[in-house]
């Protein structure tokens, strides 16, 4: 759905932040670890997560477009520092594959609190 509407048309008058974004999500989903977790946006920014139902797990970077046409890569929590910023959405997007968790993928179904459940439960085996 992300992708379906992130490269509709839309009026002059609305952000200039559409088309950096629509390439962000085209560029996004053409990278076969990102296309197995949770994609979801907000606020101009593209987040992933490691499982499908809120409260989605915040422990991915995430990118969000500039005014300017720009990307800035942060995270994984709001809190976290900025990671950096480029012109270019593939650069962005590989900044946040370069720092995928370990055994990250494909999303779990259920929650952040369900996914942290299954893994603990997995991990004393």
């Amino acid at each position: 759905m992300i992708l379906a509407t992130a490269g509709e048309p839309r009026r002059p008058e609305e952000s200039p932040l559409f088309a950096p974004f629509a390439e962000l999500v085209r560029v996004a989903q053409a990278e076969p670890l990102l296309r197995q977790l949770y994609p979801w946006t907000g606020m101009w920014e593209l987040h992933f997560s490691r499982c499908t139902e809120i409260r989605h797990t915040w422990d991915i970077p995430y990118i969000g477009t500039l005014g300017d046409g720009r990307y800035h890569v942060e995270g994984p929590s709001r809190t976290s520092p900025r990671i950096a910023e480029t012109d270019n959405a593939q650069a962005a997007v590989t900044m946040v594959i370069d720092r995928l968790p370990t055994h990250c993928g494909p999303a779990f179904i259920g929650s952040a609190e369900e996914l942290a459940a299954y893994e603990g439960a997995r991990d004393s085996r």
